[in-house]
This record gives structure tokens, C-alpha cells and sequence, in this order.
């Protein structure tokens, strides 16, 4: 920079999920010409000189990495800036994958958000950055940085406390969290309920930093099948839909709310999605956003509905969860967190409105010991099965693909137990012939085709509940089960996944065993009058 060029702009990139006490005094000094960038070289700044505070994974929320939604870290920097008098400019830009090209992406993102009001010239413009690697970037592209927090100590001669451990501390339920904060931080924070959000998110013993049920699952395809399989779905559950509002629990990306805003009978309807993945409500909001839904009175909430309710106590007339209920099996504490989660459904619904599931189920019978008779000539017979944990999932999916049938067992032998958690006994009798409970061989026979997901598929159970089960779970929460409910076989997956390549005998008396039942629906109602309507009490998760 020439030395009588002046710093008309402060880059200050980062995810500012707060804004430090030590953040706004620097800036001061900064703007004051106190302060040396990382050559040690005075940066004398304009008297306009501007703050241009780049807010990165703005579209990312409700994840540890970034707990505090976008447009709440936007507003906090508007009204600390604006109490502290800091001439400053907020921007947005939207998470990307690491990339070395990432500040150029941050400041075309702030060039052409402004309308290039503000053009990011090295010749007046300095970073503020304390990460190594990023400043490493910004002086690639011949901007001079000076390190914030990187290159300056508190009182004690320590380097001074980053937004992160502030972060870290209010999760963490330490209240010194406030002393490192800009004193208008606690009252923003309060006002929009985001110390219960950051505790709430660090807390969640189920989702990943990337606010996912499982890193080993490729969204791509299991939103793509979850499209395929919504218009199937909502005839099925079409008839029992009550209007009003509605939920659909596990929404994935909206395909089953598509069709529910484009009912006529239901256009007057609130149709609210919930999903615990990031990736899967992103992409709903975004369809939102193209005008995809026929009823503009479409929500979309991530949240993750093992740590409690959703939705305010007897204000939904229609619940609906496709393929979600095995996962709240398989991911929390097994069948009683389907208990827990029955009696929240039962709570938030409207005396005489209704849940609609619709999942995989066990076998009637489960306990039966069987053999399963499997193909082993239709791929691959390695002699041992492979520790799958370190493979890329393309390199997964490929290497499942490939095996037979008969080795795909053995290896979902290795791979489930551990995954699940669940107890799996197998015992090849003979060659291809395996002795196993009726409840194992659905559990296989019911997973083997998702080559595509198999470690994430592999931590799931498809078996925990039958449809007696799902009939007992269900008056015990206190729904009253429609005759339209009952368990049933999926006749598709006989003919096309199950009988071309396997075959089920009596362990004992070798008779052939019929494929059992794979599916439940159930249509379950809270009553008009029940205990708790009638001034009586029941207990509740």
C-alpha cells in the first residue's frame, strides 16, 4: 500500500456468532491508526474509514458450528455498531465447502452484495483476521492484515478471549461468558432466546457439528428417494388428514407438504415441516423460496425432536411421520424414546386429532428361529469382511454393491451389531444357508439394497416394533387406533428385493416360511374426551 493511501475499509471476516468487548476496542484503535499490521507497519485509516463485517456460513443454523441463525448475527452487529457510534457494513455470505479460493469468494460476496458501493482494493483496504490459514488467503490476494485477537494480549499477558470461548462458555452454562461479550450482546441474546439456543444445540447428544443425524449419509440420495416417494406415501395417508394445522415430522425436503398445499380441502391449512438435518430443511426453504408450494402458509423448523416438544401443547390437528419413528429407535434410546416421543404427539394434538405413521415394522413373531437361504453366485465371495470405517462412501457403496447376497450378510453381520447396537446372531449352517431369528433376516433382508448409505442404513433398526407392538405403545400413550390401522407386506419388495435372491425355512421342521409383515400404518386418535380434556392428568414426556 502506498504509504499516503489511506484504509478506507475493514474487512472483518468470520462466523460472529458475538461481538467481543476486545473486538470493538480494536476496531477502535484501528480506525484511531494505534494499531500495526502483522509486518509491524502503522495502518493510518481515513476518518470514514469503514467496517465491513463479513458474516460467513450466514445460511447455516441449529448446528455446533454455527448455533446462532445468520440474520440474529447480521442484527447483533447493526445494534452493537450502531450503541458503540462504528461506522460499519454487514454482509452475508454463504457457506462453502473449504475451497483456496474462499477470499476471493468473500470479497466478490461483499463487492456484489454493496453494488460495489464497496470495492475491496488491497491499496485501502486492511483485513482483520486472527486465523493463521485465512490470513494466509487474504495475503494471497496482496491485502495487509493486522491479527485482532492473533497478535495482542489482555491484562494478564494471555492472548485476549476470541467470540468462540464466549461461545463456549454460555453453552457450557458458565455465566463469565458475559464478561467477554460486549455488554449489549446479553440483552440481544436474551430478547431472541439464544442462550437457550446455543445450550440447547451444544447439548444434543444425536446431531453432529454439521446438525445431522449421521456424517455417513449422502443427503443427496436420500432426499431424491424420499421425493420418489411421496406421492405414494400421501395416497396412502391422504384420507385420514385432518385440516387445520399440520406437521409433518421428518419432512426431509418438503415433497410429502408439495402435495398437501396443492389439496384443495386443505387450502386453508397451516403446514408446518420439522427435520432434525440441516442439509434437508435448507433445501426445503429454498423450494419455499421458488414458489414451489402451492399454500404460501408453509414453515419450515429444523429441530431435533428427541430433546422435546415441537409445537405448543393441543394446537395440531394432523401429525404426520413417514420413516421417521425407527429412526427415533435407532438414534436415541431405542423403543422408549418412541414412547416419549408418542405421549409429545399426544400432547401437542388437538383433542380429536389424529397421527398418521407410516414406517418399516418387525416380523409378528420375531423370535422364530429360521433359516435364511441366500445367493452366493451373483457377486463377489471374499473370504473375510472389510472394516468399512475409513473408505469414502462412494468406495462403501461400491465394494457392498459388488458382494453377493450371501456375503453382503456377512458383512451387515459385522457391520450392524456394532452400529446399532443391537444383538445379532448368525450362524452359517452351510454354505449361502444362515441360521438367524425371523426379526434378523427382515433386518437384513429389509437393509441390503441401500449400498448407497450402508454405514449409515447399517446404524439403523428396522425390527424394533411389530405391529401388536405398535397397537399397545399406542393406547398406552393415550390414542385410541383406527380401524384403517394394522401392519402389512410390502408385495414390490417380495417380488423384486426378497424372493429373487433369498428363501425362508422352519429351523426345525423345514417349512417354508411365508415373508412376513414389513410395513405399518397407523391412524391413531386423540379423543375428543380423554383424561386430560375431562380435568383429569396423564403423565407426559
Amino acid at each position: 500500500m502506498p504509504p499516503d493511501l489511506l484504509v478506507r475499509h475493514v474487512l472483518f471476516p468470520g462466523r460472529h456468532h458475538l461481538v467481543t468487548r476486545f473486538q470493538v476496542d480494536y476496531l477502535r484503535a484501528l480506525r484511531a491508526g494505534l494499531v500495526s499490521d502483522l509486518d509491524g507497519v502503522p495502518v493510518r485509516c481515513s476518518p470514514d474509514a469503514v467496517v465491513v463485517w463479513a458474516v460467513t456460513s450466514a445460511n447455516h443454523a441449529g448446528t455446533r458450528r454455527n448455533p446462532v441463525p445468520g440474520h440474529r448475527r447480521e442484527a447483533l452487529i447493526e445494534h452493537v455498531t450502531a450503541v458503540e457510534h462504528l461506522p460499519s457494513i454487514v454482509v452475508p455470505v454463504p457457506d462453502v465447502a473449504p475451497h483456496p479460493r474462499f477470499a476471493h469468494l468473500v470479497t466478490t460476496t461483499v463487492e456484489t452484495a454493496t453494488g460495489h458501493a464497496v470495492t475491496l482494493d488491497p491499496r485501502d483496504t486492511v483485513v482483520a483476521c486472527s486465523t493463521p490459514e485465512v490470513i494466509a488467503a487474504y495475503q494471497d490476494l496482496g491485502f495487509r492484515v493486522v491479527g485482532v485477537e492473533l497478535d495482542a494480549t489482555d491484562a494478564h499477558g494471555e492472548p485476549p478471549a476470541r467470540p468462540w470461548d464466549a461461545v463456549g462458555l454460555l453453552a457450557a452454562g458458565d455465566p463469565t461468558w458475559t464478561d467477554v461479550a460486549h455488554p449489549a450482546v446479553p440483552g440481544f441474546f436474551r430478547r431472541y432466546g439464544l442462550e437457550a439456543q446455543v445450550a440447547q444445540v451444544f447439548a444434543d447428544p444425536v446431531v453432529s457439528g454439521d446438525g445431522d443425524l449421521t456424517a455417513t449419509r449422502d443427503y443427496r440420495t436420500y432426499a431424491a428417494a424420499f421425493e420418489d416417494a411421496s406421492r405414494r406415501k400421501w395416497e396412502q395417508v391422504r384420507p385420514y388428514v385432518r385440516p387445520g394445522r399440520i406437521v409433518d415430522i421428518g419432512c426431509a425436503t418438503g415433497g410429502l407438504l408439495e402435495l398437501v398445499a396443492a389439496e384443495l380441502r386443505l387450502h386453508e391449512s397451516d403446514l408446518f415441516g420439522v427435520d432434525v438435518a440441516r442439509h434437508l430443511v435448507a433445501e426445503a426453504e429454498h423450494k419455499k423460496t421458488q414458489g414451489v408450494f402451492a399454500n404460501p402458509n408453509v414453515w419450515f423448523v429444523q429441530a431435533n425432536i428427541l430433546r422435546g416438544s415441537v409445537m405448543p401443547e393441543r394446537s395440531v390437528d394432523t401429525t404426520v411421520t413417514i420413516a421417521l419413528t425407527h429412526e427415533i429407535s435407532s438414534y436415541g434410546d431405542g423403543v422408549v424414546d418412541v414412547e416419549r416421543f408418542a405421549r409429545r404427539v399426544l400432547a401437542h394434538t388437538r383433542p380429536g386429532g389424529v397421527w398418521i405413521n407410516s414406517d418399516v415394522c418387525g416380523p409378528a413373531d420375531g423370535d422364530r428361529t429360521v433359516h435364511l437361504t441366500l445367493r452366493d453366485d451373483d457377486g463377489a465371495r471374499p473370504g473375510v469382511v472389510t472394516d468399512l470405517d475409513t473408505w469414502a462412501r462412494p468406495d462403501v457403496a461400491a465394494h457392498v454393491r459388488g458382494l453377493s447376497t450371501a456375503a453382503r450378510l456377512r458383512q451387515f453381520a459385522y457391520d450392524f451389531p456394532r452400529l446399532s447396537g443391537a444383538k445379532l446372531d448368525v450362524d452359517e449352517v452351510a454354505p449361502g444357508t444362515f441360521r438367524v431369528t425371523l426379526r434378523d433376516a427382515m433386518e437384513f433382508l429389509t437393509t441390503k439394497d441401500y449400498a448407497d448409505n450402508w454405514l449409515s442404513e447399517c446404524h439403523e433398526r428396522f425390527c424394533d416394533l411389530d405391529g401388536e407392538a405398535w397397537a399397545d405403545l399406542l393406547g398406552d400413550a393415550g390414542f385410541e387406533l383406527g380401524p384403517e390401522s394394522g401392519a402389512w407386506r410390502n408385495e414390490w419388495l417380495v417380488e423384486h428385493s426378497f424372493a429373487p435372491v433369498a428363501s425362508l425355512t422352519d429351523a426345525v421342521t423345514g417349512e417354508t416360511v411365508d415373508w412376513p409383515d414389513t410395513h405399518v400404518l397407523t391412524v391413531a386418535r386423540r379423543p375428543e374426551l380423554d383424561p386430560v380434556s375431562a380435568g383429569g392428568s396423564r403423565n407426559r414426556a
